[in-house]
């Protein structure tokens, strides 16, 4: 810590990108550039701010493969675990890490949870976040009774005698919890508007949540655990002979990132070239000379949109695909990169709340200047983040462009 800290203070490129940077900068600075002399505290609380937005990676000019090997985020979660974790914090995170049991259980009882967790602030809320320590003020995406993997099904039985093809690629949808139990209308969408440009879509079988929320906390043997029960299945997709979409960015990153990291290559590496962010995939389509996107939009065009490009997305380092596909519909769009505050499963706990807030004003301030007609974002939980921060819808891009095809909505 005392060489990567000492390496950032004489860099600073990083210091408008979260709470971290300045934090340290100022205590760094208070001890005269010593960094040496600062305290457990002051090297802690720079590891409490850091919220794995992984933008290191893009403005970072030292990160591997330079010699000086500098991973900041990864050090900030190695520094995590190797911390004492209080009672209420492992709770916490045994509840945000266990998102398929959340999930089964929310969707079985969606209209009862749904009712109980909708208002912030209420008594209910009030007593989650005491029991399990999600703030009680954040906005949290509802249940959905209907979960995506089962609309597939039925959907694929349907498919079978109404579309034969010939297809021009093939494509596997990893779910995500959030489109699979909380929005699988993004889910829906996306099917949809594959089909529409001859993509064969299946989803990926016998996986679960990707294991960011035990990464990012900090379990690592609980995450290593979780991708290895998802690899067979995605490593099977992909001998098929199909790529893998993600329409969530944090999940697609750690499919990309993550699990040749910490699973080591070979499968997990081949898994990683053949992932691709769901407008990631449809750009390569339309760019490739032999393949074909269908720009015919004549449905719902918005005059204007405003694209918030999320943070984990950014990180890929893929360009702004979402932002792209939108621009062929023939709206004006505006691109606003500022961060949510969300970043995985860090704005929700309690002890973050008001610095998330605080994080996620830029972007908020961005979105009603730009007083664009609609907001869109790839990140479910930002887009839950916007509407609870500016009052506004905020669409995956690809529900956006179903709707400028004239496919209605389910």
């Amino acid at each position: 810590m005392t060489r990567v800290y000492d390496l950032c203070h004489g860099c600073r490129l990083c210091l408008s990108l979260c709470p971290s940077f300045p934090t340290l900068f100022d205590a760094i600075d208070a001890h005269d550039g010593d960094v040496g002399a600062l305290t457990t505290s002051e090297q802690d609380l720079v590891v409490d701010e850091c919220y794995q937005c992984k933008l290191c990676y893009v403005k970072c000019p030292y990160v591997p493969p330079h010699e000086w090997q500098l991973d900041f985020p990864r050090l900030m979660l190695r520094a995590a675990a190797n911390r004492p974790k209080t009672v209420s914090q492992q709770v916490t995170t045994q509840v945000l890490a266990r998102t398929d049991l959340a999930g089964k259980a929310g969707s079985l009882l969606a209209p009862v949870v749904n009712t109980a967790l909708s208002k912030p602030g209420s008594a209910v809320r009030k007593a989650l976040e005491k029991a399990v320590g999600i703030s009680a003020q954040r906005v949290l995406p509802p249940y959905a009774k209907l979960r995506f993997t089962t609309w597939f099904a039925r959907r694929r039985a349907e498919r079978n005698s109404r579309l034969a093809g010939p297809w021009q690629a093939r494509a596997a949808v990893f779910p995500t919890c959030l489109v699979e139990y909380q929005n699988p209308a993004v889910g829906q969408d996306l099917v949809k508007v594959y089909e529409r440009n001859s993509v064969d879509t299946d989803v990926v079988d016998g996986v679960g949540c990707c294991g960011a929320p035990w990464l990012h906390s900090g379990n690592f043997e609980a995450f290593e655990r979780q991708a290895r029960r998802n690899l067979p299945g995605l490593l099977a997709s992909v001998r098929s002979g199909r790529d893998i979409v993600v329409s969530q960015p944090t999940c697609g990153y750690v499919l990309k990132r993550d699990y040749p990291e910490y699973l080591g290559g070979g499968d997990a590496g081949v898994v990683a070239e053949h992932t691709f962010d769901a407008c990631e995939f449809l750009w390569k389509l339309h760019k490739d000379p032999d393949k074909r996107f269908d720009t015919d939009f004549a449905g719902d065009v918005p005059q204007s949109i405003t694209y918030h490009a999320p943070c984990h997305l950014q990180a890929q380092n893929v360009g702004l695909r979402s932002r792209d596909l939108l621009k062929l519909t023939g709206a004006k769009v505006t691109t606003v990169a500022k961060c949510s505050g969300i970043d995985g499963t860090w704005g929700l706990r309690q002890e973050n709340y008001d610095l998330a807030r605080k994080v996620a004003q830029p972007l908020e301030q961005a979105i009603d200047k730009a007083a664009s007609q609609v907001v869109a974002g790839d990140c479910d939980l930002a887009n839950t983040a916007i509407g609870q921060g500016t009052g506004r819808t905020s669409r995956h891009p690809l529900q956006i462009i179903a709707r400028a095809y004239g496919i209605p909505e389910e």
